[in-house]
């Protein structure tokens, strides 16, 4: 057994073979199934993308009115499911309750004891619909609003807008959210994807795997950076400030700029190029770029100064803020999307699988260490 020493964090190891997501950080690709990620955003939709991350291929007209269809079919919540949303603590987040929700979802999914191929795709299209219900659901329940039933002639993003917001979304919404849908869909090994393979490869069901990169994906560090963004934004409004002193003077008191540099882009992230245009359309359509014109200068002044790009998570701020979004629901919309896949990797570690376990470089007391009796202990 090899036991070559990996760097910290695992930076630039590779850990599995897979065929879902190829990025070439050095010149700035993203592709699902070597697809490239800006022909997705132009053409494709969310459930097309879904259906290409599950299966390997685009579907025909037919496949794909098929897929559809069954993820409509699956907005069910389990009725315990949606007691839960109603009885958790005030202060509980929308990131705590959708971990513990799909959790629980698990005890009402007829399939949760197989972990076939099919069972997981069968899960796969439940936990893709009920995920979104999961997030509308409760942030209607939490300020006292109606629930809003699904829609099944709507799309997936379309019908994620109108649970949440109570109003048929309009065309320009709804495609701007779409298509952040598809840019935040998948992106390899990242933290939370690794996790939920981790998890997967114990033989463990994909509920265990999705509810593991979900917490995951709470943590600062890999979640959230978008709204550390928008608050900034807020903070710079409030305080009537230029956006470019306001970040020079963070800068110069050693504060960290989120939404920049990445750990895997060596140039411009590829999904930020979509959001920085979206986030313009968004704020032209709503009468107020404000949002829009303010990260366009941060970015301009980070860029001169720092040499940092602008990531995925910099334009997804003011794009969701432009949509009506509060800022606690943005990393769980990150889960919105990324349960496409997520699943993907689970179903693909299910389909040919070893346990992961890596070793670890002992930093401890040489061996062999004496055991010390109590009454001689210094």
């Amino acid at each position: 057994m090899s036991t070559t020493l990996a760097p910290k964090g695992l930076e630039g190891i590779v850990a599995t073979t897979s065929s879902i997501c190829y990025i070439d950080g050095d010149a700035g690709v993203l592709s699902y199934r070597g697809i490239d990620i800006h022909e997705l955003a132009s053409h494709s939709t969310f459930e097309e993308t879904t259906y290409l991350l599950w299966f390997g291929k685009l579907p025909t007209a037919d496949e794909l009115a098929s897929f559809s269809a069954e993820l409509a079919a699956a907005r069910v919540l389990p009725e315990k499911v949606i007691e839960l949303l109603h009885t958790v603590p005030a202060d509980a987040t929308p990131m705590q309750v959708l971990r513990t929700a799909v959790s629980l979802l698990s005890i009402y999914d007829a399939d949760e004891p197989s972990s076939t191929h099919e069972a997981n795709v069968r899960k796969a299209y439940r936990l893709t619909s009920q995920i979104a219900m999961l997030v509308a659901t409760f942030d209607r329940v939490r300020k006292g609003k109606a629930i809003v039933e699904a829609d099944p002639t709507f799309s997936h993003a379309a019908n994620f807008l109108w649970m949440l917001n109570g109003e048929k979304p309009s065309e320009t919404a709804t495609r701007a959210f779409d298509i952040a849908l598809i840019l935040h869909a998948d992106h390899e090994l990242n933290a939370s994807t690794f996790a939920a393979r981790v998890i997967a490869a114990t033989l463990a069901d994909i509920h265990s795997a999705i509810t593991g990169a979900i917490g995951a994906l709470s943590g600062p560090l890999h979640g959230g950076a978008n709204e550390a963004t928008m608050r900034l934004l807020y903070a710079i409004e409030k305080a009537g400030a230029d956006p470019v002193e306001y970040v020079r003077d963070m800068l110069a008191a050693k504060k960290k700029i989120s939404g920049f540099g990445h750990r895997v882009y060596h140039t411009e992230d590829p999904r930020a190029t979509h959001l920085r245009r979206m986030s313009e359309e968004l704020g032209k359509a709503a009468g107020n770029t404000k949002w829009f014109d303010m990260s366009r200068k941060i970015e301009g002044y980070i860029k001169s100064e720092k040499k940092l790009n602008a990531n995925v998570d910099f334009y997804s701020a003011s794009t969701y803020t432009t949509l009506g979004i509060d800022i606690d629901l943005f990393t769980p919309i990150f889960a919105v999307s990324r349960i496409s896949g997520w699943a993907a990797h689970v179903i693909e570690q299910h389909d040919d699988n070893r346990l992961i376990r890596p070793r670890a470089d002992y930093q401890g007391p040489a061996y062999p260490a004496p055991y010390i009796a109590i009454a001689d202990r210094p």
